[in-house]
C-alpha cells in the first residue's frame, strides 16, 4: 500500500517546482497531495498535527532555498519550527522522520520529483 503524503509547498518555489515537474512529465508518486501555502514559514505545527490526524503517513514541507525566501526569513522560521516539532513528536513516541523539510527552487522540477519519490520510498518501508 502506498503511503499518503501531504506536501505543503511554498507558492514561489516549492509549488512552482512541483508545477515544473508536472509540465515536464517528470514522474513522481501519485499518492502526494500538494497544498500551496504563501510561504513555508506559514506552516504551523497545528497544520502538521491535523494532517497526521487526518490519516496522512507523512508530511513534507517544501520551501525556498535559504537566502531566497520571498518573505525574507520565512523559511528560516519554518526550519526552526520543524526542528522543534520533531523533538516534540519523538517525546510522545511518534516517528519524527514522517515529517520532512526540503528546499526546492522554482527551476528544480527534477529535484521536487526526487524528494517526493525518496520520501514515499522511506515511508513505504516503515509499515504501520
Amino acid at each position: 500500500m502506498r503511503p499518503k503524503i501531504l506536501a505543503f509547498c511554498c507558492q514561489y518555489c516549492g509549488y512552482a517546482g512541483a508545477d515544473l515537474a508536472g509540465v515536464s512529465r517528470t514522474g513522481y508518486p501519485p499518492n502526494v497531495l500538494i497544498s500551496r501555502v504563501p510561504c513555508s514559514g506559514r506552516v504551523s505545527p497545528l497544520h502538521v498535527l491535523e494532517a497526521f490526524k487526518a490519516g496522512y503517513d507523512g508530511v513534507l514541507i517544501i520551501g525556498c532555498h535559504p537566502g531566497d525566501c520571498h518573505f525574507v526569513s520565512g523559511n528560516e522560521l519554518c526550519e526552526k519550527r520543524v526542528e522543534m516539532f520533531k523533538e516534540v513528536l519523538e517525546r510522545v513516541g511518534f516517528d519524527s522522520s514522517r515529517l520532512r523539510l526540503e528546499w526546492v527552487s522554482a527551476s528544480e522540477g527534477n529535484r521536487f520529483a526526487e524528494v517526493v519519490r525518496d520520501f514515499a520510498e522511506k515511508l513505504g518501508g516503515m509499515g504501520d
